[in-house]
């Protein structure tokens, strides 16, 4: 195999390896000043549509984490560019919260329910039937169906919620179409990101807590990647996927020296 060229920027997922339930896992912050402090390039990413970046930032702010508004990278953000690049100025039936529908109308998107280029599923606590039934009705009358992510579930205190990705399955089956999802795993949000940065996936790694998400999407970006253990994935169930990260590690704090 050949050698790896050295590491010079830095992506990361958020849920599971900086953070935990809202609170930060330890090494995070000592990772997070180590990237300030050297000028490399990185991105914190996440699936997560429902916030924007300034939401995040300050979120991130409140539990000591200092990432720069222009350092995170959403699968609403990512979507968008998708969106701008495929359609520019054209026009979306959203169904989602701040964080998608503020993305859209910053590349100049028309949110509409009459007769939209697109139906655009992104991440909300508050799915309702009516929303549901009006994306169904417009996909059948054709819109293109485009979802921000494909997780079909995300992390509560009592357990886990419904995401993006069982709403669209419901979607799916009811309009007879499958979405596009422009988020993780698909590598187009690796690559939009790096390029953001200016970066090259030669040398740029991924770290993250999911082997379906995470990894897959660093591996097919052509990226380094570093599975933490502080999240969803034991070591148990890497063997299942019939591909490996290229790094396994017990948390974020084991990655401050790598920088």
């Amino acid at each position: 195999m050949a050698e790896r060229k050295p590491i010079e920027s830095w992506l990361t997922d958020m849920d599971g390896v900086l953070i935990h339930e809202g609170v930060p896992i330890p090494g995070a912050d000592a990772f997070l000043k180590k990237l300030r402090e050297s000028g490399r390039p990185f991105l914190v990413l996440t699936n997560n549509s429902i916030y924007t970046a300034r939401d995040l930032h300050a979120r991130l702010s409140r539990m000591g984490l200092e990432v720069p508004v222009e350092n995170i990278w959403t699968s609403a953000l990512a979507t968008a560019q998708f969106l701008d690049d495929q359609r520019p100025g054209g026009s979306a039936y959203v169904i989602g919260e701040a964080g998608l529908t503020t993305a859209l109308h910053d590349i100049g998107y028309i949110l509409t329910d009459h007769d939209p280029d697109y139906v655009v599923l992104g991440e909300t606590r508050t799915y309702s039937f009516e929303a549901m039934t009006t994306a169904v009705r417009l996909i059948r009358n054709g819109a293109r169906f485009i979802g921000t992510n494909p997780d079909e579930t995300g992390p509560a205190p009592a357990g886990p919620l419904p995401a993006t990705g069982a709403v669209a399955a419901l979607i799916t089956k009811a309009s007879g179409k499958e979405p596009y999802f422009a988020g993780k795993p698909n590598p187009l949000m690796m690559r939009t990101g790096l390029n953001t940065l200016g970066a090259h996936s030669e040398t740029s790694a991924m770290i993250g807590d999911r082997m379906d998400t995470d990894v897959l999407a660093g591996m097919e970006a052509g990226m380094q990647t570093f599975l933490v253990l502080t999240g969803l994935t034991t070591r148990e169930h890497i063997d299942k996927y019939p591909f490996r990260p290229s790094h396994v590690v017990d948390s974020i704090a084991d990655l401050v020296d790598l920088v």
